[in-house]
């Protein structure tokens, strides 16, 4: 598919958007022309602002106490003392934060880095390469670059270490320790802002972390509001200017361009939304204000399906959507800013389903692209967990279908005491079951210890792909909360284009590839797009009892010379523990058919199954007749967690591949590759059995 291609797809699947998204582009750009000729906010703007006359007088009124008590505002502070302890080690997490950010000590996306405590800190390189972007005017910085990935000094930029050393400054029992996160609180967020001036370098080239660094800036001065290193002038007049810079940056470059908008415009809202409401008082805070709740109410609706299921198509990126509207709803209440009962119902929604497809041990299935996003800065979380995001919801809402499970540091400091209160008051909600979320895609089958989530169904926001994979009709299985079968993950984006295609691409998911073709075309340089063309759907979804039965297809490989269509059908058979798969060609021709199961370590063999195994697999509705004498045995050889069975014929094989857990990360792991040489309409056949 070349350009004219690429771009007829969009205005097919998109026409009004493809549209509007010109229209937001002119617009974009006279905003832009504008901010250029705007006076930048000085010292005696920031006094008039704040209706003071002296910059000594600033920190009484620009830091008071603020009614509503946000979630930082420093009269929360013994509220959110008492929730953390309620959180088994919840106290020490903080203060072990607090004191990597003192040392100036970073892990981005798995690569440690130290620049010393009181040292400055590279906002500029990224770790992962050695390369230093150079600080120019960001229309002339080349950000897409061989080797290099902006993800990194952009991880850095976002400052969560202002929010960690905050954290710190709340807990610490000891003075001289508060001081310390006090003075590096002033020293590390000075040290930013005179390194990346307005509008040059790497760290003002994506809005979305602007607005996000904005938000933790806002944040942490609330944190800080007592201490005597951030209420002197010379400290906090320029971060109220930085503040005010942040949200007229963003509120120029909103990333609403594309034809349909997604998460980097949430967040640019929620950026706007928490400078705005928690300094009021700024130039143009009440406009900016008043264009994100707007903004967030028009995005909640378009960007979260009535299933629950965000659009994106992808499962960690639900995570980070979940985490953008929680924080603009926490603060939003605490200021008296009704976001609308759609905007509750759709994020309450949110919550549940991810319950529906996490596992025990908290970690949810990689389907579509992982680049490990947060925004709440409470807690290291890796990229595949979702297990706090329902305590957390029920500590939010109080609501029973989310009760049980720990209470989560993000609650605690969030929400506090009330929050608290809220969790121990929800009764623990029933053991999540099989779901289905057609408007996601995401279709989950539980029960016997096995939680099975199938991709089947359009590609994510609105079509475009933007982080959806060729990934139709594959599946993770986890047992007893463990990965077994897994998605490969996302590894990097612009760092390597082949890396970033390859882990896109139908070879690096557990489903059937016919005659070595994509089930959608991969454009090799458009990284973030892949248009609707497998029109993936379930065709039968039946639940309840002893067996649950998934049947799906897809019809991306319609576009062969002897066109076929792929169906697959999950049997998971409770009595049996064991999943039955039947893959299905439906078509003409002479076809190569190749499946692949991946596996999330080496942790696998060749082994002959048990009679015990064979009698198991058999007697799994629609197992094959006969067996292969020799089965793939999954998990330590110690310990093996389960055992995948083929028709006779189809002889598995291992191959080494790789598996990413999180963005960055590649780690050396195997696949199972099966096959056969098929004329439709024809079957394979094969059984996982488990425990």
């Amino acid at each position: 598919m070349g350009t004219l291609g690429y771009y007829s797809t969009i205005a097919r699947l998109a026409p009004v958007g493809l549209a509007r998204g010109m229209v937001r582009r002119v617009h974009g750009k006279a905003r832009q022309a504008l901010y250029k000729q705007r006076e930048r906010l000085d010292e005696r703007g920031v006094l008039a602002a704040f209706g003071v006359t002296s910059a000594e007088a600033l920190a009484e009124r620009a830091l008071a106490v603020r009614p509503g008590g946000a979630w930082c505002e420093v009269g929360q502070r013994d509220s959110a003392r008492t929730a953390l302890e309620a959180v088994e080690g919840g106290v020490e997490r903080a203060l072990e934060r607090a004191e990597a950010a003192l040392r100036g000590e970073y892990h981005v996306f798995g690569v440690p880095v130290c620049f010393g405590e009181g040292q400055p800190v590279d906002w500029s390189l990224d770790v992962g390469s050695g390369y230093r972007y150079p600080v120019v005017p960001v229309e002339r910085l080349k950000l897409a670059q061989p080797g290099v990935d902006p993800k990194f000094p952009w991880e850095l930029g976002r400052l969560d270490c202002l929010v960690a050393l905050g954290q710190g400054y709340w807990v610490a029992r000891d003075e001289a320790r508060r001081r310390a996160f006090a003075r590096a609180f002033v020293l590390r967020a000075l040290d930013f802002l005179q390194a990346n001036p307005v509008g040059e370098g790497v760290q003002w080239t994506c809005p979305m972390d602007v607005a996000l660094r904005g938000a933790n800036l806002a944040q942490a001065l609330r944190l800080f509001a007592d201490a005597p290193e951030a209420r002197r002038p010379e400290f906090l007049v320029p971060v109220l200017q930085a503040i005010a810079e942040h949200a007229a940056w963003v509120e120029t470059h909103l990333e609403d361009g594309g034809a349909v908008p997604n998460n980097h415009l949430v967040s640019n809202f929620v950026g706007l939304l928490v400078m705005g409401l928690l300094f009021p008082e700024l130039p143009d805070a009440e406009r900016q204000t008043a264009l994100a709740v707007a903004g967030l109410r028009t995005q909640v609706a378009a960007q979260v399906h009535a299933d629950g299921s965000s659009f994106e198509g992808s499962i960690p990126y639900h995570r980070l959507s979940v985490e953008l509207f929680t924080l603009a709803l926490v603060v939003a209440r605490t200021r008296g800013v009704d976001l609308g009962s759609v905007y509750e119902q759709r994020l309450l929604g949110m919550f549940k389903a991810s319950r529906c497809w996490t596992s025990e041990h908290g970690l949810a299935p990689q389907v579509g692209d992982n680049d490990s996003g947060r925004v709440f800065p409470f807690r290291e979380r890796e990229g595949r967990e979702q297990g706090y995001l329902a305590p957390l919801g029920a500590a939010l809402f109080g609501d029973v279908g989310l009760g049980g499970g720990d209470f989560p540091d993000e609650a605690a400091w969030l929400l506090g005491r009330p929050g608290l209160e809220r969790f121990r008051a929800s009764r623990p909600a029933p053991a999540p079951v099989s779901t289905s979320f057609p408007e996601g895609g995401f279709h989950v089958l539980r029960g016997a210890g096995a939680v099975v989530t199938v991709s089947a169904g359009a590609q994510g926001q609105g079509g475009v792909g933007g982080h959806s994979h060729n990934d139709k009709l594959s599946f993770e299985l986890h047992l007893d909360g463990r990965p077994v079968i897994v998605d490969p993950g996302t590894g990097t984006y612009t760092r390597e284009p082949a890396v970033r295609n390859a882990l896109r691409s139908t070879a690096s998911h557990n489903t059937l590839q016919v005659d070595g073709t994509e089930q959608a075309p991969l454009e090799p340089h458009r990284l973030f797009a892949l248009p609707e063309s497998a029109r993936a759907r379930v065709q039968v979804f039946q639940t309840g009892g002893e067996l649950e039965r998934l049947h799906a297809r897809h019809d991306g490989y319609r576009v062969l010379s002897a066109p076929v269509a792929v169906e697959r059908t999950f049997l998971l058979d409770k009595r049996e523990r064991a999943l039955g798969i039947v893959e299905t060609l439906v078509g003409v021709g002479l076809h190569e058919v190749t499946g692949r199961l991946h596996l999330p370590d080496r942790e696998a063999r060749l082994s002959k199954p048990t009679a015990g195994q064979l009698a198991r697999a058999s007697r799994v509705p629609e197992a094959p007749r006969s067996f292969e004498a020799i089965a793939v045995e999954l998990g330590p050889e110690d310990s093996p967690v389960a055992m995948v069975l083929f028709q006779e014929g189809v002889c598995p094989r291992l191959e080494t591949s790789r598996y990413s857990p999180g963005y960055g990360l590649l780690v050396e792991s195997r696949v199972v590759v099966f096959g056969a040489t098929l004329s439709p309409p024809a079957c394979l056949r094969w059984v996982v059995v488990f425990g």
